[in-house]
């Protein structure tokens, strides 16, 4: 009974994932996945987790030290009696003590630490919320690439359908003697290459399927399908200078914060190496007790010798450099050369974001022009092919014009589909470097 529920349940949990990637997948929703099971994402999150364990272990560090000994000495030979001179004898010894320390000052080393950990925390979260915004930009991405590959699979596939009717006309045509051969073979010719074009768009668009749904960590791309958003004319679609785009991303985007807690992490790391220079303090204490034996000797009880050899300490314990063999002078030098290499990669940092975003402003300036002429192309090729087919169905045009005035059509189509996609995908990158979401 125990086998039959939990195949029943593994049946339903794998029909329910079945089902559910049935369903078309928006942009959002393709993100929202990735997001949560992208394996690097997850890994980016674990480092999170252990800089939180950093942090603790160094916020700790203030805690006094405890620790407990016990030994136990057994000596053959000479040993010392209770008059304190030596004989050949037997001695066992028993010992306890429990003692601790306290930081008192160390250079300021520990408050040093807990703020190392504190940005070393911020700058792994940072980092995670940069690897998330890569994951999105990789996924709208492919999904735009399904886009422009479905379109081109379904006119393949249209056009391929439209010269297998135009075949059937041609040989009804060739069978009452108004063309030859030769014509059929040309259209067959013609027919086989459209299907050829069919099954190349097809896999081209398995292929874009499978890389997004390897980003999205899904077993398979069997089954899966997107939504086809509405694309209005993007060509219209206002676009704010680099200039001021800049200004809004540099304050939000990860990259740029990773950096800056790179600089503070670096010139906090140069204060602690000087604090290499300061002398430490330490307090401790403990108590302690022992049993001593002598096999020629009366000994007191192991009760009365604990309590009367009960003893306790406390002290303080100063520390003070004099000489390191100048290592705490490189350590200083090291710090100061890290934290003006930090200054620059922040330097670096902003250039790269202000040259992403020229030119993304640049490839949507360019897509929007391309956008509108592909589409007058597209128009004009396809009243020139449905023009010229009518030429050919009446024996007017040749099967070389025919193919011509398709392939012209095709292509045109093709790059009209492909900016049209891309003015809209490089329009809401725009918008992304501001902090809006990419969804479409």
């Amino acid at each position: 009974m125990r086998r039959l529920a939990i195949s029943l349940a593994v049946l339903l949990t794998g029909s329910a994932a079945a089902w559910a990637q049935q369903a078309p997948w928006s942009l959002q929703k393709c993100i929202d996945y990735a997001l949560e099971h992208n394996i690097q994402l997850k890994q980016s999150e674990l480092t999170v987790e252990q800089r939180e364990v950093e942090l603790n272990t160094a916020q700790m560090s203030r805690l006094p030290s405890l620790s407990a000994s016990a030994s136990e000495n057994l000596s053959f030979g000479r040993g010392l009696t209770a008059d304190n001179t030596y004989s050949n004898s037997n001695t066992t010894s028993t010992s306890f003590s429990l003692g601790g320390s306290v930081p008192v000052f160390q250079g300021f080393e520990i408050n040093n630490s807990i703020k190392l950990g504190k940005l070393n925390l911020k700058a792994s979260t940072v980092d995670l919320e940069k690897a998330r915004d890569d994951i999105r930009v990789a996924v709208a991405q492919a999904y735009v690439q399904i886009l422009y590959n479905q379109e081109i699979y379904k006119m393949a596939k249209e056009q391929a359908a439209h010269d297998e009717q135009l075949l059937g006309q041609i040989e009804e045509r060739a069978r009452v003697g108004k063309l030859s051969n030769a014509e059929i073979a040309a259209q067959q010719a013609t027919l086989a290459q459209s299907r050829q074009s069919a099954i190349q768009a097809e896999g081209n668009l398995k292929l874009s399927q499978l890389e997004l749904t390897q980003l999205l960590e899904l077993p398979s791309p069997e089954g899966f399908a997107i939504v086809t958003p509405e694309v209005g004319d993007v060509s219209q679609q206002l676009l704010m200078r680099p200039e001021a785009i800049f200004s809004k991303a540099v304050e939000i985007k990860p990259a740029v914060e990773s950096a800056k807690i790179g600089v503070d992490y670096a010139e906090l790391n140069v204060t602690k190496a000087k604090g290499a220079y300061l002398p430490s303090i330490s307090l401790n204490g403990g108590v302690g007790t022992n049993f001593y034996t002598n096999s020629k000797v009366a000994s007191a009880t192991f009760g009365d010798q604990l309590k009367n050899n009960f003893s306790q300490y406390v002290g303080l314990s100063l520390n003070i450099p004099i000489f390191q063999r100048f290592s705490v002078r490189n350590s200083v030098r090291t710090a100061q050369i890290n934290y003006n290499e930090r200054k620059l990669n922040l330097e670096s940092v902003k250039k790269s974001l202000y040259k992403e975003i020229q030119q993304a402003y640049y490839n949507a300036v360019n897509s929007q022009a391309r956008f509108t002429g592909s589409r007058e192309t597209a128009q004009s090729a396809r009243i020139h092919y449905e023009l010229t087919e009518e030429k050919y169905s009446v024996g007017k045009a040749s099967i070389a014009d025919y193919n011509d005035a398709r392939n012209s059509w095709l292509k045109a189509e093709s790059d009209h589909i492909q900016a049209r996609y891309q003015c809209l995908y490089e329009t809401k990158l725009l918008d992304f470097y501001q902090g809006e979401s990419l969804e479409f």
